[in-house]
């Protein structure tokens, strides 16, 4: 894979960078959205410490001292809800702005499937052999595997296995979605995108509003102060993910309509630090997604915008772009790395540089693992099957 064709989250770098509405400027159009690969790695950055500061469910923290524990939880309890919202909005941004006018639906579904479900077999082997295999029943592999088991309300399937994959059960829907909801979102008139994008904030928070007033709230869980059931409709079935797709599709719109008002970063950056800060304050169901929608649709834009304008950011640095390309690889296997070590840990707590040292040793042998999927299951994957056979063997001849 060329340099041009780094990878989004779940995207191609191609076709990040393709676009196709008149209102861009051409130069602009060439642009590569930099910022937004590298912001893709801070993302599953904060998904990794979030897990790491878990210690009834991961059981992973292995600090000693419990202020210590309860600080580094306080920084990260809601940094996996951001950090997945963010993928979501992401990926309707992305796939938005790149669209290809007379682009088939069957070449974008392969491109997709090919894109995610190569890493995801190999995490899910991974995790089968390394500690799922003696104690998962094939009643939670198998919809794993076939990645429909976010829709099954049993925590011991939609979150069986590799934990992090029930993300791509989303994915996937919102991609085989995606041809039908780019034709409704294409037919909105430049003077009603703002108003379709406050709709998907305020759906998305009717609908938070209706999953606590309608679905049973008891029994809770002993995580966190909401039901199993609430918790499954509220964050992990996927059609109520689609509000932030949608979301990030009309911002994709917005942006090229030549309708943003170009947001300083420093401005974009204090909205998404407040929604991080509220999300930790809010009653937790709307801590999930809610609190953060906007200033994760707001980040995501401007960045873009400045990327589109040729404009430097931190986040576009070769370091940063470095890691966002391996960032899909790295947030599939980040959980089976860090459960290995907790394994290896054997509920043992140390002090403060001891712990510290085990939460970056895990944090870079995450990263390496991240780079492996990358580098040989991710982009062979992509050479060999994101294109027809006929063109593949075209381009081979050429």
């Amino acid at each position: 894979m060329s340099r041009d064709e780094r990878p989004s989250l779940f995207l191609t770098r191609r076709e990040v960078t393709t676009m196709s509405y008149s209102q861009v400027q051409p130069e602009r159009m060439q642009s590569r959205l930099d910022s937004l690969t590298g912001l893709r790695f801070v993302a599953a950055l904060f998904v990794f410490f979030f897990h790491a500061s878990l210690t009834k469910i991961i059981g992973f923290n292995p600090y000693a001292d419990e202020t210590v524990v309860s600080v580094f939880q306080r920084l990260f309890s809601v940094g996996g809800w951001v950090g997945v919202s963010f993928f979501f909005v992401l990926s309707g941004f992305v796939v938005t702005w790149s669209a290809r006018p007379g682009d088939p639906a069957t070449a974008f579904w392969r491109r997709r499937i090919a894109k995610i479900y190569p890493n995801h077999a190999v995490a899910w082997l991974l995790a089968l052999l390394v500690f799922s295999g003696p104690v998962t029943a094939l009643s939670a592999a198998i919809p794993n595997l076939l990645l429909i088991h976010s829709w099954i309300p049993d925590i011991n399937i939609f979150l069986g296995m590799n934990g992090p994959s029930w993300s791509l059960c989303c994915e996937l829907f919102f991609y085989l979605s995606f041809p039908f909801l780019f034709r409704l979102v294409e037919r909105i008139s430049p003077s009603k995108l703002w108003f379709w994008a406050v709709a998907m904030v305020a759906g998305l928070a009717l609908t938070q509003i209706a999953v606590a007033r309608f679905v049973p709230g008891e029994p809770q869980i002993a995580e966190y102060p909401i039901s199993l059931e609430q918790w499954w409709v509220a964050y992990f079935l996927p059609p109520l993910r689609l509000f932030e797709f949608v979301l990030g599709m009309l911002m994709a719109r917005i942006l090229k309509a030549g309708l943003w008002p170009r947001i300083p970063m420093a401005v974009a950056s204090a909205i998404m630090l407040g929604g991080y800060i509220a999300a930790g304050l809010v009653p937790f169901q709307f801590s999930l997604n809610l609190a953060t929608i906007a200033p994760i649709a707001i980040l995501i834009t401007a960045l873009a915008d400045r990327d589109t304008r040729g404009e430097s950011s931190i986040f576009a640095g070769r370091t940063f772009v470095k890691l966002g390309e391996i960032s899909f690889g790295f947030y599939m296997i980040h959980l089976i790395v860090m459960t290995a070590v907790t394994i290896l840990l054997a509920g043992q707590h140390f002090t403060f540089f001891t712990a510290t040292v085990i939460v970056a040793t895990t944090l870079l042998a995450s990263i390496l693992a991240g780079w492996c999927l990358f580098t040989f299951v991710e982009q062979p994957a992509m050479k060999r099957w994101s294109r027809p056979a006929a063109i593949r063997r075209e381009v081979q001849a050429t």
